[in-house]
This record gives C-alpha cells, sequence and structure tokens, in this order.
C-alpha cells in the first residue's frame, strides 16, 4: 500500500474470501488511511478478531482510533480483546450502547466520544452521520470524503441502508463512491431488494461491498445489478484506493 493510498480490510465477516482467516457471525473492518488507522467495529469474537488481524498483516496495536456503530453483540464482542492489547484508543460510541458500557470504556481507554443525532466530523475528511433510530436501536455509520466520492461504511444499517446512502449524501452534499457493510436484507423478499437496488441506483451510488447482514439473494441480485461495480465482499477482502477503485474512472 503507498502512503497516499486508503486501505480497506475486512476483518470479521460470516462470509467468506481469504481461506486462511476463521469467519463467524459479525462484521468488523481495519481502515488504513493516511494519517489514522481506524478500526469500524469488532465482530463477535475477539480472540478471532486479533487473529484474523495478525494473520491480514496487520497491526492492532497501530490502530488509534474506534468506531462504534451500534450495540448488537456481533459488533462489540472483540471490544474488550482490542482494549487489552491496545488501550490507547480514540473510541467513537454511539450514545445507544448502555451507559455502563460506555462508563467503563471511558475508564479503559485514551479517550471516549459518545456521539447523538447530529453528524460530527471525527477528524479531517471522516465524519460520523449521526446515530440514526427508525423503530430500531441507535446506529452510526461512517463517512470518509475523498476526492473521487463518499466512501460509507455500515454495520447493520438497521435504519435502512437507503436511509444511510441518503443521509450521508445530505450531510456532505456528495455522491457516493462506494458503499460498504451490512444492508440488513437478509430477512427480504426479492421485490424488496430490487426496490433498495434501484433507490441506491437513483442515488448515484457507483460501487457497492454488500456483506454480513445483507444475506445470499441480496447480494447476487446486487452483483447482478451493479455488475463490474459489485466487489464481493468476505472476511479477508481488501479495498485499496485508489488502486482498486479509483482507476475505473
Amino acid at each position: 500500500m503507498k502512503a497516499h493510498d486508503m486501505e480497506i480490510t475486512i476483518v470479521f465477516d460470516n462470509y467468506h474470501y481469504n481461506p486462511d482467516l476463521t469467519s463467524l457471525w459479525g462484521f468488523s473492518a481495519f481502515l488504513q488511511l493516511p494519517n489514522h488507522t481506524i478500526l469500524f467495529d469488532t465482530g463477535s469474537n475477539g480472540h478471532v478478531l486479533l487473529r484474523n488481524i495478525q494473520t491480514s498483516g496487520l497491526n492492532v496495536k497501530n490502530i488509534d482510533t474506534l468506531f462504534i456503530s451500534h450495540p448488537h453483540w456481533d459488533h462489540i464482542g472483540g471490544v474488550d480483546s482490542v482494549i487489552e492489547e491496545n488501550p490507547n484508543l480514540h473510541i467513537f460510541a454511539p450514545d445507544s450502547l448502555s451507559k455502563f458500557l460506555l462508563n467503563d470504556l471511558k475508564n479503559q481507554v485514551q479517550d471516549l466520544t459518545v456521539l447523538d443525532y447530529q453528524a460530527t466530523e471525527l477528524f479531517d475528511h471522516v465524519y460520523s452521520t449521526g446515530v440514526m433510530a427508525e423503530d430500531c436501536i441507535g446506529e452510526q455509520s461512517m463517512i470518509i470524503d475523498t476526492k473521487e466520492g463518499l466512501v460509507v461504511i455500515t454495520g447493520c444499517a438497521h435504519p435502512g441502508i437507503v436511509n444511510i446512502a441518503r443521509k450521508a449524501r445530505q450531510i456532505m452534499d456528495k455522491e457516493i463512491l462506494l458503499l460498504m457493510g451490512g444492508f440488513h436484507l437478509l430477512d427480504e423478499n426479492p421485490a424488496a431488494i430490487q426496490q433498495v437496488i434501484q433507490s441506491l441506483q437513483n442515488e448515484a451510488v457507483k460501487h457497492v461491498c454488500s456483506t454480513h447482514c445483507s444475506g445470499d439473494l441480496a447480494k447476487e441480485m446486487f452483483k447482478e445489478s451493479f455488475k463490474e461495480k459489485y466487489i464481493a465482499g468476505g472476511v479477508g477482502k481488501k479495498v485499496s484506493l485508489p488502486d482498486t477503485i479509483f482507476k475505473r474512472f
């Protein structure tokens, strides 16, 4: 990876990509940005997460930021293991986490910021959508602002993947280059999934990487609709910008 690149590695997922890594239910992504190293969620099992990070040639001690999307077990299960290895973290957590857990986290790491519904700039070019909740658990997603468009990463998309995409565009007034993560379409029928696909295409989403709770049917339908602009997910998948995505423009 070149110094100016951004690389995203899926280090926890219930879909396989790299057979050398362990696949369990949950999601976590390791983001290497020019000035920050971010862990997005922690999957459901800390031991597996740390092993996958190491096997991927990454170092948990290089992480300076932990971004927690929402309180579900399959996204915070590895938090303790990560903190034990690297307490020098700034955690950005949603206010939907238990106040007791938030207090425990505050006492274990370098810094803790609790985010509410307001969109927030975490640091240069990296934002939270703010905690979104529409008859569901409060969840935040991450926005990374690049010259070519937005990279939006979701945990489970409980507030709706289309709603998240629309909010990201509204916040940044830019098109989405890549929408990646769990899309929460596991139990949806083909008609509902097709409606989501059409809505995302109407929002000018350029590339998608649907994984985790997206479901097999949705993955196949997204692949068919987005064709070469569909990126297969799974644990061990690496997406490098600009080398992988930008070269298509």
